[in-house]
């Protein structure tokens, strides 16, 4: 078995599941997390290729945010789509990356994860509210690569 199925157990990535779902309740935002073993690329740079993967350059929108984490390379990239980067100071994600980053010096990954995309939707809130007419445009499942 690879390092990413063992990374988070069954209940984990269920706990996460839901933490994706509560936080887009509030926000027309799109939450994904994408998990794999190591990258030959900048980290940055895979995180962008996955986003495009996952077509959440596809939100109508321009409001996806990708958590993107390479497990053996100890990594990890938040990026958001064209619409929140032109709405947003360049610092915007550092508060959600900083909550993040003291949960996995831990080696408590779940958590980190969990934090992080609450976090993430309650920045997003503020610029991206939910509405009526909101639809769930992505999948809230965590993918792995």
């Amino acid at each position: 078995m690879s390092k990413v199925e063992d990374f988070l157990t069954q209940e984990e990535e269920q706990e996460i599941v839901e933490a994706i779902r509560v936080a887009e309740k509030n926000t027309s935002g799109e939450i994904r997390v994408h998990l794999e073993k190591t990258t030959e690329l900048d980290a940055y740079d895979r995180a962008l290729e996955v986003f495009n993967e996952l077509k959440m350059d596809e939100t109508q929108l321009k409001n996806g945010v990708l958590i993107y984490l390479a497990v053996e390379d100890k990594t990890f990239v938040i990026c958001g789509d064209q619409g929140i980067n032109d709405v947003v100071a360049n610092d915007f994600w550092d508060s959600t990356k900083e909550a993040m980053v003291a949960h996995f010096k831990n080696s408590n990954y779940k958590q980190g994860l969990v934090d992080g995309i609450l976090i993430a939707g309650e920045q997003l809130k503020k610029h991206f509210p939910w509405s009526e007419d909101d639809t769930n445009e992505l999948s809230n499942e965590i993918s792995k690569g």
